[in-house]
């Protein structure tokens, strides 16, 4: 299911850095690479939106950095958290799913990147699990 709020807000921890997904999101995607590892102390969480409905209400602790030839990451400058996965090629953002307010709608659907996985815990649940990216098949993306 995809969460079907007119508008969602999000942010950083302290503030500096206010966001509002003004359409559908996309379900929630646990992302187990050594970046996300590195990131989160764990996995990343992600779900997606289109860039177009993606609104920075508040941009005052906003940074990016490229981690790779094809993605960037949004994060706050002032606090640290973690906000944006944003591929430089696609019309999506991924968004660290912590990162919206308050109750989404939101479900788990999947697990990528698998084979990067740390040792010190087990995926438990029934959600299809890829060794890599899921190459589309975890897709079921916004509207």
């Amino acid at each position: 299911m995809i969460s079907e709020k007119a508008i969602t807000p999000g942010g950083c921890l302290c503030g500096a850095v206010r966001y509002e997904v003004r359409g559908p999101l996309r379900n929630v995607v646990n992302c187990h690479c050594t970046l996300c590892q590195k990131l989160h102390g764990n996995f990343g969480s992600h779900t997606k939106a289109r860039k177009v409905n993606i609104k920075i209400t508040k941009d005052d602790g906003l940074a990016w950095y490229k981690t790779s030839d094809v993605a960037r990451r949004g994060f706050c400058r002032e606090c640290g958290s973690s906000l944006f996965w944003e591929p430089f090629n696609l019309d999506a953002t991924g968004i660290i799913a912590g990162s919206l307010d308050g109750q989404t709608g939101l479900k788990t659907m999947g697990h990528i990147f698998v084979s990067e996985k740390s040792d010190f815990y087990e995926i438990n649940d029934e959600y299809p699990q890829f060794q890599k990216s899921s190459d589309g098949q975890l897709v079921n993306d916004y509207t």
